[in-house]
């Protein structure tokens, strides 16, 4: 216990899944939690669940893609809670789920905005923040961010981009001198609402075929990527920037 004691951290998408995961751990190792999403009565949820639990949290509404709602998010953070040490770009959105010829503009920019660009302002204003105290980024990639997948053109390369910003913001602030290291955290396939969705949309036979090419034959859990998140937020990880944790149950090893 206690291994963010003190900290002070912002999770977005923190009303489900992945997020939501992490928002409560962090908050059970002492952090102060800001989660923040569009899910406004679920997000108001899990920061009721943390306080009734002990741990103080506070839920925000945030478009990641709007660059005036991140610098409001962040001021009314350090403002409540005295700074900010820990983000974690968690938001996103699935793939189109169509072939590429058939994917409008329209459907590419939006996945891109909310993945690629959200995580962008979020490390922009991250580092705003932490410039003085130092601190942890961690962005949420996928193993899509590795390899391609049918029907998930626009999200791969969302979460592509998500790779390798994080390596060049991690290398731009230890050669400035800058104190924030920022790493990307890749999830295989995962029993969220985000991956129920899909399977919803494709029908039971992607459920099998994921668990038929999983090496432990089954997807993970949220609170999975929570600890590997917590792990590079944590000083356990002061000497970890620019990596690449991949939580996936073996996907990537076949």
């Amino acid at each position: 216990m206690g291994r963010v004691q003190d900290k002070v951290a912002i999770v977005t998408g923190g009303a489900s899944g992945i997020g939501r995961a992490t928002a409560e751990l962090l908050a059970r190792e002492g952090a102060a939690v800001a989660l923040t999403d569009l899910q406004d009565p679920a997000g108001e949820d899990v920061a009721a669940g943390i306080s009734e639990a002990g741990g103080r949290a506070v839920y925000l509404h945030h478009d990641v893609t709007d660059e005036a709602a991140w610098e409001q998010v962040v001021d009314e953070v350090c403002g409540r809670f005295g700074g900010l040490h820990i983000l974690v770009n968690n938001a996103g959105v699935r793939g189109s789920g169509v072939p590429l010829e058939e994917m409008s503009l329209e459907v590419w920019r939006d996945c891109l905005a909310v993945n690629l660009d959200g995580v962008f302002l979020g490390v922009k204003h991250g580092i705003r923040a932490m410039k003085d105290g130092g601190g942890s980024i961690v962005n949420i990639s996928s193993i899509l961010g590795f390899i391609g997948l049918p029907l998930t053109a626009n999200y791969a390369a969302s979460k592509g981009g998500v790779r390798l910003l994080s390596k060049a913001a991690a290398v731009e602030c230890a050669q400035r001198g800058l104190n924030i290291r920022v790493n990307s955290v890749h999830p295989g396939f995962i029993d969220t609402a985000m991956v129920a969705s899909a399977i919803q949309d494709r029908g039971p036979v992607l459920r099998q075929t994921i668990e038929q090419m999983q090496p432990t034959g089954s997807m993970g859990e949220p609170a999975d990527i929570a600890e590997g998140i917590l792990y590079l937020a944590s000083d356990a990880a002061k000497f970890v920037t620019g990596s690449e944790l991949v939580v996936d149950g073996g996907y990537l090893a076949r």
